[in-house]
């Protein structure tokens, strides 16, 4: 790459200099100081990380790939600069920031979240862009396929595992006949989740009842209509309904309806259950990737993952307050959380 290559002729200068440094009479010590210098500036790395917004699931997100980074031996302030930055939502926020990361000509960018991967990669085709949690990547754009990306972007592709989260309702609802389907039209990767949904509920023989939504302000109208429908509702990964999930599980609990959302922060936040991956063990996994992009893994080459590992997450008080049974056949192996304060 371009950036790559301006890299190693600046370092070239610098050995240069160091000689002709030694040859005009430095002594030893005062060589081998500068040599140690440079060696510091040559090892220092620019990691931009932009998260969508703040909530749990993208906040664990976000804490997992740090931890990597620093198992790595990347830490903020010694060998690394670590610049995180959330946009809070806001879409000139992503663009502004994208374009700071490029302006300080970052080493590799990563984005926590579709939109926040999408402002990265069309801030440049040349700096790797790591992607966190990204449902499609090929419908978003950011790949030419997960096996071959083609460009600059590679990651962690965290499709929702639909069919075995929807197998799960009915092992907890085995008389129920119709599911709500509840997302948000803002975001690509909602979109895509919520439509596996609806077709995973219809293939196991639901019902499907859907409501979309376009700003948290819709949560609490459109829950409310679905819960007076539906024998439960389901939410996928959306980043919209995962900041308002308190308000979502109040309307459904004054109807009794359970909520069965995709990620496992949202049961935690009053969700019955789930079959999903840790969001921290997710962004363990995109460090990991961005830990082999920054040693010179070519990201053109390199595939998208997908989640190595799911766990089924259950909220004991909110079965216990609706007065559900969990199944014997997936009681064992659960993960037990409790609910956010």
């Amino acid at each position: 790459m371009m950036k790559n290559g301006m890299k190693n002729m600046l370092r070239m200068s610098s050995v240069l200099a160091i000689g002709l440094l030694a040859a005009c009479g430095n002594t030893a010590s005062e060589a081998d100081s500068s040599a140690a210098t440079n060696e510091s500036e040559q090892e220092q790395v620019y990691i931009g990380i932009l998260q969508l917004t703040t909530h749990p699931a993208l906040d664990q997100i976000t804490e997992g790939i740090l931890d990597e980074l620093a198992a790595a031996g990347y830490v903020d302030g010694e060998n690394a600069t670590i610049d995180f930055q959330n946009a809070q939502g806001d879409q000139a926020n992503m663009k502004s920031i994208a374009e700071s990361f490029v302006s300080h000509d970052a080493d590799i960018m990563i984005g926590v979240a579709t939109p926040a991967a999408q402002a990265l990669k069309n801030a440049s085709d040349e700096i790797p862009v790591i992607l966190g949690a990204v449902q499609d990547p090929v419908g978003a754009g950011l790949v030419e396929s997960l096996e071959a990306p083609g460009s600059n972007a590679t990651g962690l592709s965290n499709r929702t595992p639909s069919n075995e989260q929807m197998a799960l309702i009915k092992q907890f609802l085995p008389d129920a006949t119709t599911i709500g389907v509840m997302y948000t039209t803002a975001e690509d990767n909602a979109i895509i989740s919520g439509q596996r949904a609806e077709q995973a509920a219809a293939d196991l023989g639901f019902e499907v009842v859907t409501k979309t939504i376009t700003t948290t302000n819709d949560i609490a109208q459109a829950a409310e209509s679905l819960a007076k429908e539906v024998d439960a509702i389901y939410v996928p990964n959306d980043n919209v309904i995962a900041s308002g999930m308190a308000t979502l599980v109040d309307a459904a609990d004054a109807f009794g309806i359970p909520v069965f959302p995709a990620a496992d922060t949202m049961v935690k936040d009053g969700g019955v259950a789930t079959f999903a991956p840790s969001q921290y063990g997710m962004g363990t996994q995109i460090g990991q990737i961005a830990v082999d992009i920054l040693k010179g893994a070519d990201p053109a080459t390199y595939p998208v993952q997908l989640v190595k590992e799911n766990s089924v997450y259950i909220n004991q008080a909110k079965v216990d307050e609706l007065k559900l049974t969990i199944p014997e056949e997936v009681k064992a192996d659960a993960v037990f959380v409790e609910l956010a304060e």
